[in-house]
């Protein structure tokens, strides 16, 4: 097998000045793209009162308006467009479990690029052509699916298109059709594990060795316990629809130390998420992602929600991003405390007795709001260990997040799986109000 080195493409080969060059370039080009094509970023310009021409370094980025998702859902279905709607040849969506669905869409070269820097972040994360490539994410207007699924293909891979449910059959094709790499939600691979383990398979007899996990937030307790019980390596993808889908930053499986951006075609920033102010390199705030080249629907300067840091490249001479933490709208504030679902993830999975599998319920007394923990125990967990480790995750949280919690550690099973992106909060405060 080539070394992971010469098989960098030519993007990935480039030098920093090199690279700040051509991102300017790109830069100066998708702005006037922008603001020639797309009513709405010619009034957001002008009313901030910058041009295109304004934008003479890569620093001058921050004179420019975010966008934000409401932006986009103002804007449904086409109004983001910067192309003829003729020349769309796929449109992707959000589920609008919130408002109204973000629509994307994609021409030609959109598809292209897409295609080329999620084979780029299969390679990265140590997929190589002729391999197997077992994609659970879900087809259809999640951008998931079909995302990885062209971009195994353009690495020059076998794709099994399993998508999302029926997961006894899954653990089958995994067993019969012997993939090496799987492409899923962390989330989902747990609940592969249980099954492979009910139906008295040792999951780490499979063919399988990379895991590439994404759409959601996960820790790196959660890829300790995916690594040891399934004998793989496990390694983040990032994307997001608005910006292209998945491919958008990848870890490297060399270093596993958070996730190279793919900075030839995604301008990253970090900023306050209060303030918008661009923070120094190395700072944590909330990410902000611009497209270089993408033609059908540019974005600039958007806010993605999502709470990282940027840090020095390692295994590329890209920058890298941090493991997303949290996002600034998953932010839960109890009683005063800021609590983030991945802090929760971490003490769950160090817990004797309990399996990977939580949910955060916000309910209110009078004025005063609660928080209960419901985790699965595990199968083999007596009454005793279930309220040992009720106390413990109690315990954890208090000294860990400095705020009491209920907790309930329930049977197992007994919470409802997830294909596609996990619901860790259920928020019913709204129904106690009154």
């Amino acid at each position: 097998m080539a070394d992971a080195t010469e098989l960098l493409d030519t993007g990935e080969r480039l030098g920093p000045g090199e690279l700040r060059q051509l991102q300017l370039e790109r830069l100066r080009t998708s702005l006037r793209h922008a603001y020639d094509h797309v009513p709405f970023y010619r009034e957001s310009f002008d009313q901030a009162g910058v041009r295109p021409e304004d934008c003479r370094s890569l620093a001058d980025l921050a004179r420019f308006p975010f966008t934000t998702k409401a932006d986009l859902r103002e804007n449904y279905p086409y109004g983001m467009f910067a192309v003829p709607r003729e020349r769309i040849r796929r449109l992707h969506a959000s589920s609008g479990t919130t408002g109204r669905p973000t629509v994307v869409g994609y021409t030609d070269n959109d598809l292209s690029m897409w295609a080329d820097m999620v084979a780029r972040s299969i390679r990265a994360a140590g997929g190589r052509p002729g391999d197997i490539v077992h994609v659970a994410y879900g087809y259809g207007l999640f951008t998931g699916g079909l995302g990885a699924h062209y971009g195994a293909e353009r690495l020059g891979c076998t794709v099994v298109p399993a998508s999302g449910g029926m997961t006894a059959r899954q653990v089958q094709l995994i067993q019969d059709l012997r993939p090496s790499v799987i492409m899923v939600t962390p989330s989902y691979m747990l609940t592969l594990l249980d099954e492979f383990e009910r139906q008295g398979v040792d999951p780490r007899g499979t063919s399988l060795r990379v895991g590439i996990f994404g759409a959601e937030p996960w820790t790196e307790q959660m890829r300790g316990e995916i690594e040891e019980r399934f004998a793989i390596d496990a390694v983040d993808i990032y994307g997001l629809s608005e910006v292209i889908g998945p491919g958008v930053a990848q870890e490297c499986v060399e270093t596993k130390d958070g996730l190279t951006v793919w900075e030839d075609h995604f301008y990253p920033e970090v900023v306050d998420p209060i303030t918008g102010e661009v923070l120094p390199e190395g700072e944590r705030g909330e990410l902000v992602f611009t497209s270089l080249t993408k033609e059908a629907m540019p974005v600039i300067r958007y806010r993605t929600r999502d709470l990282t840091r940027l840090l020095p490249g390692t295994a590329r001479a890209f920058r890298r991003m941090e493991k997303i933490t949290g996002r600034s709208d998953d932010m839960v504030i109890l009683r005063g405390v800021n609590l983030f679902p991945t802090q929760i993830e971490e003490i769950v999975l160090r817990t004797p007795g309990v399996a990977p599998h939580f949910q955060l319920r916000l309910t209110r007394e009078g004025r005063l709001d609660r928080l209960t923990v419901r985790a699965e125990a595990r199968a083999d967990a007596g009454p005793r260990t279930r309220d040992a480790a009720a106390r413990s995750i109690a315990a954890a949280v208090k000294d860990g997040v400095g705020v009491s919690v209920d907790v309930e550690i329930v049977a197992p099973e007994s919470l409802e799986r997830s294909v596609g992106k996990i619901r860790r909060i259920v928020d019913l405060r709204g129904r106690d109000a009154g």
